[in-house]
């Protein structure tokens, strides 16, 4: 299992290491064959130095490594979002807030992670620059130890998540409009927060779709995302020593349990006993309103209105550069009209607050963070050559995985809620994650649950 970045601190102030070594470390992992097609750009020679000017104790990251999705601004970097559309866009002229704030608490850029070009998937191949191959964190190991395909990454935080799970990264800044970060943090047996969207700024991101977009974070472990998250809200997170037994806990059936894998089937059922054991209550309740958002976002959602409303310049000058699957999503928000658009933000508070009410009286929701472990990455990557047939084939299952992958997460987006997925399956397993999550603003309970839950894991 990979240290996680509070017990590497706790190494380096007792005198057993020091930044520079485990930025050494880091860059290792970083070069490894695991980290193929991981990194847009790397920055190792800089790391080095900066860790060493950062390795303070007393600071939250004390000099350790950072790696940040290819969304972000870096001063003086060119913010290309996995795109070649943007080559020859201006490099920023500051950091963003999210990685000022990582930076002042001493963590230390070391790369720029891949990702979906736009962010504009939950699958996580990019065809421009590769797609990076799952990996197990919790285990330390190959997805599935090693047997079997290579596995997508899932999206669209994907080299982010990689480089976390490989141990290039003590922590990987992402976004999350649809759940681009807990996809590939349960693809990648890794623990993924995603916090309530107003709390962290996302001010210097790219957007995909300003009402849903969310600034959060990739760790080893859930008081790591608890150190993670306090940095880029710049807020503390209350804690709680109350075990699970003092938390009323609801198991979502309607939908959410819908077309589960055998593995996820198996790893939900045997996580929610090892829950029961360590005391929990849990009930399962309908939550029918899950069922309602198909017809609510019919005409294409936030994501497809706004992206599109973005994009447009840029797509008359360089619409042939872009991903076709990317592409096809975002010319879907050129038919929606300015009623629909103004529909489904009401549509969205009476929903949110039907849902409130529903779950009314629990403190979380327990849920399969996704229904599939992650599928083989050539059933889905765009065949080489003139093979239509084979493309036809592969965009239907990339579409049809795609829905499935987003199918849970996308609920606490249109929630406006805030949600952790961590790991919850076997070595010999592909990696699983369990979602636990809430409405706005319900992000300290959930953390509290989240690291009594892990615990309770962590004897299975």
């Amino acid at each position: 299992m990979l240290e996680d970045l509070h017990a590497t601190r706790q190494r380096i102030a007792s005198g057993q290491g020091s930044a520079a070594l485990e930025m050494d470390r880091c860059i290792v992992a970083a070069r490894s064959p695991a980290c193929g097609h991981v990194f847009l750009k790397t920055m190792f020679d800089e790391a080095r130095v900066a860790a060493g000017d950062a390795a303070n104790a007393q600071r939250p990251l004390a000099g350790l490594a950072v790696s940040v999705k290819d969304l972000f601004d870096l001063a003086g970097q060119t913010t290309a979002a996995g795109s070649r559309a943007l080559a020859d866009a201006p490099p920023a002229l500051a950091d963003c807030p999210a990685v000022a704030r990582l930076k002042a608490a001493g963590g230390v850029v070391m790369a720029r992670a891949n990702m979906v070009e736009f962010a504009f998937s939950g699958v996580g191949t990019n065809p421009h620059f590769g797609t990076p191959v799952a990996r197990d964190g919790r285990y330390n190991q190959p997805a599935g130890g090693g047997a079997g395909p290579a596995r997508i990454p899932g999206g669209s935080s994907s080299g982010t998540a990689v480089s976390v799970a490989t141990g290039a990264a003590f922590i990987g800044l992402g976004s999350d409009t649809g759940g681009s970060i807990r996809i590939p943090a349960a693809l990648n047996g890794i623990v993924g927060f995603k916090n309530t969207a107003r709390l962290v700024p996302t001010e210097s991101a790219l957007p995909l779709s300003t009402t849903l977009d969310t600034a959060c974070a990739m760790t080893r472990s859930v008081r790591d995302a608890m150190v993670a998250h306090e940095i880029l809200a710049a807020r503390r997170v209350v804690r709680s020593n109350a075990p699970l037994s003092s938390y009323r806990l609801a198991v979502a059936t309607t939908g959410m349990l819908d077309a589960l894998d055998a593995t996820v089937a198996r790893a939900f059922a045997r996580t929610l006993k090892a829950l029961r054991a360590a005391g929990a209550r849990i009930e399962e309740i309908p939550l029918a309103a899950i069922q309602e958002l198909g017809a609510i976002q019919s005409t294409g959602g936030f994501s497809a209105a706004e992206s599109y409303r973005w994009h447009r310049p840029l797509l008359e000058r360089h619409a042939g550069e872009y991903d076709p699957r990317v592409l096809t999503r975002i010319q879907r928000g050129a038919s929606m009209k300015a009623h629909e658009y103004l529909d489904l933000i009401a549509a969205r508070c009476r929903w949110i607050a039907d849902v409130e009410a529903a779950l009314t009286g629990f403190d979380a929701v327990l849920s399969p963070t996704v229904p599939i472990v992650a599928p083989p990455i050539d059933d889905v990557a765009p065949a080489q050559g003139l093979d239509a047939a084979l493309d036809a084939t592969r965009d239907a299952e990339f579409f049809r995985v795609n829905a499935l992958l987003l199918r849970n997460t996308s609920v606490v987006n249109m929630l406006d809620g805030c949600a952790i997925s961590i790991p919850c399956h076997a070595p010999d397993e592909l990696p699983a994650g369990l979602m636990l999550w809430h409405g706005a603003l319900r992000d300290d309970a959930v953390l509290n649950i989240a690291l009594q839950a892990e615990h309770a894991l962590s004897y299975q």
